[in-house]
């Protein structure tokens, strides 16, 4: 699995540059000449895919040329900002909103409420939204793919747990005291959950109604009381042993590979990884169960989004626009999501049976069919300004406070303060 596919949320710190010389409005011209299109490392498990919409676009424009360029997710922040500053991003690129949002409050892509207000109706209003400023006009990507993550778990380990392996948690309370159980059972040979905190702390504060950012968009204020009972039962849970001793550090990757060696019984993610985990242990495959996303109060699913986006200083902006309206349109992405598990932003691809139809009994179709139901309604629940930066310095305070050297109040508060000054300078 490539790491755009992870959907990995991500920030660019950096100003525009050359943004000016296209004017906001209607993009008017004819559908031909040159374009280039930048990816998110998709090269070469997808270049079969790629190249072949590539070539039924130019066959269906003809006199078009579509470049394409593969930017690896590595050093991809430090490209797309150096080649924003000269003027020389690709006429399209893949981004996702947190990649996307510093270049999109600077004015560096064309907005497509004025450029191509059509093609919104098209889209799952969640992952339309997620291309937006917060506050402000417009909207300035194409979705393109989506995950929305199901609850993995290990049936075989639920079973040795004494716990229903046909019935898993539902909420996090459900989620926590299973995992307290499972890791008992384990006696030191697997565990209930990973904390995964890079992945998931912010996520699952704004799943529990967690206020990230103010109203105005203007200072964060994820130090609330509820935000401090989470950070809490983190803490209860870390020091009671119910998760690897080690995983307090540990990246998503590193779950990952907990949940294929059987370390841990509980993987809340994207259904795109049951590939890798098929993959790399069939045995954990098979004794694989899904469940839908684990959600607060509200409800509200989360979801990961990839897009694309057109810049100003492209010198063809109709058939780039053009373009990217063909590379997300319903029969091109219902293609892609049969290739790779993930979902279409297009809502006609989604009523497609390949998302709703479960008979064949394996637990791939029943996590794309969760997914696919929660995508209808799911939102991009962590603000797109939450860059690295804010998350380093969220997920360093609550690492402190799982290990017990601060209070949970202490390490939100000092993590409000870094983010403010981070993103606000105050």
């Amino acid at each position: 699995m490539s790491a755009g596919l992870a959907l990995s949320a991500c920030g660019l710190g950096g100003g525009s540059g050359g943004t000016e010389s296209q004017a906001a409005g209607p993009v008017e011209g004819d559908v031909e000449g040159s374009i280039t299109f930048a990816t998110l490392q998709l090269q070469p498990t997808f270049t079969e895919y790629i190249e072949g919409v590539i070539t039924d676009f130019e066959e269906e424009y003809p006199g078009t040329d579509v470049e394409w360029i593969d930017v690896p997710f590595e050093g991809a922040q430090e490209k797309f900002v150096a080649d924003a500053a000269a003027g020389t991003l690709a006429d399209v690129v893949n981004l996702n909103p947190n990649f996307a949002q510093p270049l999109v409050a600077d004015g560096a892509f064309v907005d497509l409420d004025e450029a191509a207000p059509e093609v919104q109706e098209l889209y799952v209003p969640g992952a339309y939204e997620a291309f937006a400023v917060p506050g402000e006009d417009g909207h300035f990507g194409f979705p393109w793919y989506l995950t929305s993550e199901v609850t993995m778990y290990n049936q075989a380990l639920f079973e040795q747990a004494g716990l229903d392996a046909d019935s898993p948690p539902t909420t996090f309370e459900e989620m926590y005291e299973e995992a307290r159980t499972l890791t008992e059972a384990g006696g030191g040979s697997f565990y209930g959950i990973h904390p995964a905190l890079e992945n998931r702390v912010a996520t699952d504060l704004a799943k529990l109604d967690v206020p990230l950012l103010n109203d105005d968009q203007t200072e964060w204020t994820f130090n609330t009381p509820e935000a401090v009972e989470h950070v809490e039962t983190l803490a209860a849970l870390y020091q009671e042993g119910v998760m690897p001793p080690d995983s307090i550090t540990q990246t998503h990757a590193q779950e990952i590979e907990a949940y294929q060696a059987e370390q841990i019984a509980l993987f809340p993610s994207g259904p795109n990884f049951l590939t890798i985990v098929r993959e790399n242990a069939p045995a954990v495959a098979d004794s694989t169960a899904v469940a839908p996303q684990i959600t607060g109060e509200r409800g509200a699913a989360n979801m990961a989004v990839m897009g694309l986006l057109v810049p100003r200083t492209s010198e063809n902006q109709a058939t780039a626009l053009e373009f990217s309206r063909f590379m997300t349109n319903a029969e091109n992405q219902l293609a892609f999501s049969q290739i790779v598990t993930v979902l279409p932003s297009v809502t006609e691809a989604l009523e497609d049976p390949y998302f709703t139809d479960t008979s064949d009994g394996t637990v791939d179709s029943l996590a794309r069919s969760i997914s696919a139901e929660q995508i209808a309604t799911a939102e991009n629940l962590v603000p797109v300004q939450f860059d690295d930066r804010v998350k380093n310095a969220l997920v360093g305070q609550v690492q402190l406070a799982m290990q017990g050297e601060i209070t949970a109040q202490e390490a939100l508060d000092q993590a409000v303060a870094e983010a403010n000054q981070i993103t606000f300078g105050s």
